[in-house]
């Protein structure tokens, strides 16, 4: 098999980028249009995805925008990326353009590896259709249903550092947190609790993960194979979870409103139809995926800056002590708790615009317009960034350095802070990231101290933001 792969996998391979290569001739023949945006679509058929990867693979995703924002035009330039011709937007204005012309000049796209991998779910919806089905999660996602969650979350929260914390004298933070983030996300979701199901379950979601991005081709050997194989595998889990929790919800075994599943079951959209059994499983896997894996990203980013400055450590501990002393021994967080850990979320914040979970995402232009003295022909594929307004010194002072107080009063200038996206296609489970970290925050700083086993360490993009080296720390009482 590994031998017929070595011969068979470079002969697909060239036969796939040959078609790319005349598709995209004849696409740019449509559009001999001396207005185009300035840039360069770099080799043939590839473009310049393998840069474009490659300084994500660097942790440094922002110098492929930048390079070009300097070289070309600041607010928007042309490349070619995952075999397709696309203008990316820069800065504050040319987020707020993709963000308020969804359904008008621009829908979603994502890179056919990702349409593939999560099929019927929200990712792939556009227009009338996405909107309805949006407002069907977000009647389980939102604040007000969220906060009666929140008990059941921190107790897992408490569980998980009494599990995998204490008594330790040094952990790798990325893997040992996407235990607590993924366990978070499968009990909201699906009341799965049980921990050997769990670990087999989050290993199926690494290998998801790593074939996310990129070209999908799907033969054995390729990153986009086993990408495809988890996904199948995790669907099967699903659909059994499913089958039961429909007996039991008919035989009053179970509660509608006792996870995401149940609600998604007995609740039907605004036209009175409900989701079907494919429709249910692809959109529980889009959540469970970035339910828990970015904010992985986040805490491990946010336990990176607490080991690195501890004048913001301290800060963040006295802000959860004072919530902890006004509360008897042993009571769970309120939501009005939650709502006092204002300078904690601008840390978090702050770990955020300096280094986002996800770099940015996709647009299509579903007409030709004009932006910024250009012009954008209909069918291309529309990029934005948040490196091209996160570090911009005229809107972030000295955008290099830590600086939660940035996120005090009425906080940065509008859509130049956008990790979390905006518009209608603003991140569905904001308010659930939210919870889950600041949640693991008011414990762990609580339980520990502790400091960076390799102080310099990297994060990379593959597709998500991680640590190099798995974030290794050794842990110290804190008081």
């Amino acid at each position: 098999m590994e031998v017929t792969n070595l011969v068979v996998l470079p002969a697909v391979l060239a036969f796939c980028l040959l078609c790319l290569h005349f598709i995209n001739k004849i696409r740019l023949r449509k559009h001999p249009n001396p207005h185009l945006p300035p840039g360069r679509f770099g080799w043939p058929i590839v473009g310049e995805t393998f840069e474009f990867m490659r300084s994500c693979l660097e942790g440094n995703s922002s110098r492929f925008i930048q390079e070009r924002m300097e070289k070309y035009d600041s607010r928007v330039f042309k490349t070619l990326l995952f075999g397709n011709p696309m203008a990316v937007f820069c800065g504050p204005a040319g987020n707020k353009f993709l963000f308020s012309n969804e359904n008008k000049n621009v829908q979603v796209w994502w890179p056919s590896s990702v349409k593939k991998l999560l099929r019927l779910s929200l990712v792939n919806k556009v227009g009338d259709e996405a909107k309805v089905v949006r407002k069907l999660l977000m009647s389980f996602l939102n604040a007000e249903t969220l906060r009666n969650y929140l008990p059941k979350m921190d107790t897992i929260a408490q569980r998980h550092i009494d599990t995998y914390w204490k008594g330790k004298e040094q952990v790798f933070v990325y893997r040992i947190v996407n235990l607590y983030t993924f366990e978070l996300a499968c009990c909201l979701f699906l009341s799965m609790e049980d921990s050997d199901h769990l670990s087999k379950l989050s290993l199926k979601f690494d290998e998801f993960l790593k074939g996310m991005i990129g070209f999908p081709l799907n033969i054995p050997g390729t990153k986009f194979h086993r990408s495809m194989k988890a996904a199948d595998a995790i669907r099967k889990e699903i659909k059994m979870i499913l089958k039961k929790r429909k007996v039991d919800l008919e035989e009053k075994r179970a509660s509608p409103t006792q996870d995401l599943l149940s609600h998604m079951l007995v609740t039907s959209d605004t036209n009175g139809r409900f989701m079907t059994e494919m429709e249910i499983i692809d959109n529980i896997l889009l959540l469970l995926f970035a339910g828990h894996d970015t904010s992985r990203s986040v805490l491990s980013l946010v336990m990176k800056y607490l080991g690195q400055l501890p004048q913001v450590y301290e800060h963040v501990l006295k802000e959860q002590l004072e919530i902890s002393e006004g509360k008897e021994a042993g009571k769970l967080l309120q939501w009005e708790d939650v709502q006092k850990m204002k300078y904690s979320w601008n840390v978090v914040s702050e770990g955020m615009r300096l280094s986002p979970p996800v770099s940015g995402a996709y647009r299509e232009a579903i007409k030709d317009f004009p932006y910024a003295d250009y012009n954008i022909p209909k069918g291309w594929k529309l990029h934005w960034s948040t490196s091209s307004s996160h570090k911009d010194p005229t809107l972030f002072l000295n955008p290099e350095t830590f600086d939660a107080s940035r996120f005090e009063g009425e906080g940065p200038t509008p859509f130049s802070y956008v990790p979390f996206g905006g518009g209608p296609r603003m991140c569905l489970g904001q308010e659930f990231a939210r919870l889950e970290i600041l949640l693991f925050m008011h414990h762990i700083v609580k339980r520990f101290k502790w400091d960076l086993v390799i102080p310099g360490e990297k994060f990379k993009y593959d597709p998500l933001l991680e640590p190099e080296k798995g974030l290794a720390i050794r842990l110290h009482p804190s008081h």
